[in-house]
């Protein structure tokens, strides 16, 4: 049975309207993964040991950037101090005493020693450097985990701002470390920081 032309033009109208589906489709998904990029969820390299051993070099990390305002122990991504993102977490917030040390070599966060364990580099300690700062409203107190190897907070104090950032210069928490695949990790809040009122 021969097909007719007007079989023929059916058949290739049909073709053109899948085809223009498709890309209508493929836009709308590139779309949606910009303005999820842009305003909910961030992916960011960590190019440095400041944060080892929960973050190694070329770890990649995805960020929410509704999380709200950052908890003590949340690891977040910010404007650093030389303006460009930069991970560390968060010790101390507004209204904060952060003291270091105890006489058991320990953070106090408003007289209660801080068990750091959980997350601190094998072997680091907590500071080598003594500190006795009160977190402005609106600040934070942020140290990596790889304390001797983190220009954090502690080495901005003499800058303008004592070595504090703003929350508002907060891009987001971190939630999970998805490369490498095989060290994948949904991150939480350690628990010393639960003791901290």
């Amino acid at each position: 049975m021969a097909v007719t032309k007007k079989a023929q033009g059916v058949e290739k109208k049909k073709k053109k309207g899948s085809i223009r589906e498709t890309i209508v489709m493929l836009l709308m998904g590139v779309g949606i993964a910009l303005l999820l990029q842009a305003f909910v969820i961030g992916n960011f390299w960590i190019p440095s040991e400041s944060m080892e051993n929960t973050l190694k070099i070329d770890d990649r990390v995805f960020v929410n950037k509704l999380a709200g305002s950052p908890e003590r122990g949340d690891i977040v991504v910010f404007k650093g101090w030389n303006g460009e993102d930069t991970i560390k977490r968060v010790i101390g917030v507004g209204g904060d005493k952060v003291v270091c040390c105890d006489d058991d070599d320990r953070i106090t966060i408003n007289g209660k020693p801080l068990d750091e364990s959980a997350y601190l580099y094998p072997g680091d300690f907590p500071s080598g450097d003594e500190f006795d700062v009160t977190v402005p409203q609106g600040k934070l107190w942020l140290m990596g985990d790889h304390r001797s190897s983190s220009a954090d907070a502690r080495s901005h104090m003499e800058e303008p701002g004592g070595g504090f950032i703003g929350v508002d210069q907060v891009v987001g928490t971190a939630v999970v470390r998805w490369w490498p695949l095989s060290r994948g990790l949904i991150f939480t809040k350690p628990e010393s920081f639960a003791k901290v009122e």
